[in-house]
Order: structure tokens, then sequence, then C-alpha cells
């Protein structure tokens, strides 16, 4: 199939480079068809007298210009109506800033999301790992079924069916929300966010937060002009004593949690530090907003607060993005109903409603069956992936102190200062996420976040390991 052509070492081209171009030329030419399987990466390899990293790097080159793709199990194969697109250039590395702070890797991550990227920091699952014919068929059925009902504003509240859906499917997991009284639906997870922060909190106010946790509070939370402090995180919730020593020393409003599958660390509230987080949310006067948005990718039923305490101190925030699709935004807040009709008022003053097609979008999905059977798969590929990804990250020396029982993360340690390899790896077009940008004070970090689903592209460790061997020196 190669016909005696082969890589030529020592020259002003490289190797990967020289592969990229001489398959290029074969495909726009006609040479290799539509449906043509690439030599295999260990013949390729063997036929060269090179190494497969640098295999793998032409082919992904190949299939970020879209000429290939890899189909899993089977190797590379040659598009349908693939034509030929100018290499990418590599970022600059100009383009890494003095400061990493969270709105560069909120900004890297959203410039990433495409398919051709190695989704490495990125907080969303590819596409090809999700169902967007599902979601494509229940927006047909919506839209002939919906009649007039798009072309109003709707409820405050939220599309009537949907709160149903959703006391229904929140009953199954032990939480008890009415659809009248106890549930407003949001524009997403950070809208629901946005309005708990309007009502219970103003400028100069404590609010608690998880160390490690979710970057993207912290700054909403510095927009709000409140004081930000940390509760350590472990392996079974928040540091008990600490969470007593700050409430008392700082006397809090809110206190924000990921009690089922924390980001970054995948780790799931115990029992035992429930009810005390409860019993300290009693004691020293605070409200508890717990954030629900990875709950989907835990196996069973997790222990949630919201259904401990009855939606009494707590809050409970859910959304969608994650396992169906993120462009649908659409998200809830299941609280006590004083605190809904609050929230309520703050909705219509924040945006009116929320957008209807995508709330009864949802909604046809949570009672036709479809969602539950989707996020099993979902989940299945995640687990597989999530170990894959443990064992890879550990054979490049990164580890794992709390292996994560589930979602989609893995927390590793790289033994180096993290925003130094981050530094790095965004010179050479890789964007990492920082263990640095994950604790509300910034403070040096040798962890790193990754999404699972970068085991799908093999380029990426190779790459990963030369950051790391830069970083060393």
């Amino acid at each position: 199939m190669l016909l005696g052509w082969q890589p030529v070492r020592g020259g002003e081209t490289g190797l990967a480079v020289q592969i990229e171009d001489e398959f290029a030329r074969r495909i726009t030419d006609g040479v290799w068809r539509a449906g043509t399987r690439l030599p295999s990466l260990r013949h390729m390899a063997q036929h060269g007298g090179i190494s497969r990293f640098t295999v793998i790097e032409a082919y992904e080159r190949l299939s970020a210009r879209g000429l290939v793709e890899a189909q899993h199990g089977a190797g590379y194969f040659v598009r349908g109506g693939a034509r030929g697109v100018p290499p990418v250039a590599e970022p600059a590395s100009a383009a890494v800033p003095d400061q990493l702070d969270i709105s560069w890797l909120v900004q890297r991550m959203l410039d990433s999301a495409k398919p051709s990227d190695l989704p490495t920091a990125l907080g969303l699952l590819p596409h090809t790992w999700l169902d967007p014919d599902l979601v494509a068929r229940a927006v047909r059925k919506v839209s002939r079924t919906a009649g007039d009902v798009l072309l109003h504003y709707g409820h405050p509240q939220g599309v009537a069916g949907l709160r149903q859906a959703l006391e229904v499917a929140l009953a199954a997991q032990g939480v008890t929300a009415d659809a009248q009284t106890n549930l407003v639906t949001t524009a997403g997870v950070t809208h629901g966010i946005d309005l708990v922060l309007r009502l219970l909190v103003r400028p100069g106010d404590t609010v608690l937060v998880e160390d490690p946790g979710w970057f993207l509070i912290f700054g909403r939370l510095a927009a709000y002009g409140v004081r930000i402090v940390g509760v350590p995180r472990g392996p079974d919730g928040p540091d008990i004593a600490a969470l007593d020593a700050m409430a008392a020393l700082h006397t809090p409003r809110l206190f924000l949690i990921n009690s089922a599958v924390h980001n970054p660390t995948g780790s799931t509230l115990g029992i035992g530090a429930a009810y005390d987080v409860l019993k300290l949310a009693e004691k020293h006067d605070f409200m508890i907003l717990e954030d629900d948005t990875y709950a989907d990718f835990h196996p069973g039923q997790p222990i949630r607060l919201a259904a401990l305490d009855r939606l009494n101190r707590v809050i409970l925030l859910g959304g969608y993005a994650k396992v169906l699709a993120a462009g649908l935004r659409v998200g809830y807040l299941a609280a006590r109903p004083d605190l809904v009709a609050r929230l309520v008022e703050l909705k219509l003053l924040n945006g009116l409603t929320t957008p209807g097609l995508g709330e009864l979008v949802v909604q046809q999905m949570l009672t036709d069956g479809h969602y539950s059977r989707h996020v099993g798969r979902v989940r299945a590929r995640v687990d597989a992936a999530r170990t894959e990804c443990v064992q890879q990250l550990g054979r490049l020396g990164l580890y794992a102190p709390t292996p994560p029982i589930a979602g989609m993360f893995v927390w590793v340690d790289c033994g180096l200062d993290s925003e130094k390899v981050t530094r790095i790896a965004a010179s050479m077009g890789l964007v990492l996420a920082p263990g640095t940008l994950f604790s509300p004070t910034q403070a040096p970090s040798r962890m790193l976040r990754f999404t699972v689903s970068a085991i799908d592209h093999p380029r990426l460790w190779p790459m990963l390991e030369d950051v790391l061997q830069r970083a060393r020196h």
C-alpha cells in the first residue's frame, strides 16, 4: 500500500509532518478513496523505522484536517468527502498570559470545544460520547406537538410538565420536591447559582466553598463582592472540624458543596459527613447550596443533603448539560416554598422566563424513558474511560491520591508546580487545568484535572510526556 515510500530521517521536515503531507497528497489526489484504511500504527512504525507516537501524531494531524477519522478498535480511515485543509498553525507562546487565571482557563476551554482539539481541560464530554440523535428526535417531537406554546414567554416558574417530571425524578432519588411549590427552572446551572447568590448574599458577606472546588464558582462569588473562605475537601466530604471552626469565625451566609461526584476529585459525600454538615448549618445558621451537576455519573443513589434536610436549609441545584447537551441550558432549583417564591421574582427581574423549547425537550426525554437509558450508557463509557485514563496518567508518573469512584474528571498529582506545567503545555498548544485555579486562594499546587475523554486522543500522551520532561528540567 505504501509502494516503497517512507519518511526520511534528518530532513528539514519532521517525520510526522512528512507522513502527514504524503498521505494528505494521496487522499486529495484520489489515490486513496473514502473508506480506505490507513496502514496500521504498528505496520507504519515498522516500515518507517519510527516510533508509534510519531505515527499517531501524523494520523491525528490528518484527522484534525478532516481527511481521516479514527474508528475505535479498527484504525484510521479516509473520510467521505475529504478535502485538503491547510494545517492549523501551532499557537504562539505569546498567547500565554503573565497571570493564569479563571478567565484564561474558561476562554481556552471554550476555544478548545472542537472535535479536533485535545479535551484535557474541557468540562464537557465529546459529542460522540453523547447521543445527538436522541436530542434531535426529542426536538422534532416537541416541534410537532408544542403548538403555540413556544410563541409565548411561558410560566415564570418554568414549564409545568418539566417541573412535574422533575418531581418524579427527584422523588426516586429520595428528594421530596413538589412541582408547584418547591421547583423553579433555570437557564442552566450557572444561572441557578446567580439567582441563589442574588437572593442570599450581599457584598461583604462570607460564603464558604470547598477547596478544591469548581473554579467558576470563585469567579461568580468575586463578582458579587463577597468574602470567599475555603473548606478543605477530603475523600468523604468537607473537613468537619475546619468547617466548624471557619463557620464560628466568619459567620457565613452560605456554603456551596458538591455532595455527589465532586468536581474536581470525583469523591462523594459520606453519610456521617452529611449529617455533620447539616448539624453545623443549624448550629451556625447558614444555608447550603448543593450542586448536583455530576450526580448522574454516580452508580446507584448517592447521599444528598437535600434528601436528609427535606429542603429546609438546603437548596438543590441541578442541570442537564453534562449528559445531554450543553446547548440546551436547562437547569433547576429545588427549595422550600418561601425561597422558591422569591427566586421566581428574581428570575423575572433578571430575564423574565427561561426558554421553553429546551425545557420541553428535556421534559420529553424524562417522561419517555429515554433519559435513564441514555445516562446508563454514558456512565458506562465514562467509567471505562476513567479507569484507563488513571492508568495512562500513572504511566507518566501522575497519580491520583484518592482514585475517583465516579465522574468525568481525574485529579492527579504531577509532582511539579502545576502552573509551570500548564504554561509549558499552553506554549505547545495543549490546554491543562492547573490545581491552583481550583483553590479559592489560588495557592501553589501540584494537582492537575484531566477530562477522561482525553483517552480517545493518542497524540495527547507523547505531548504530555514532553511537557513533563521540559518542566522537570
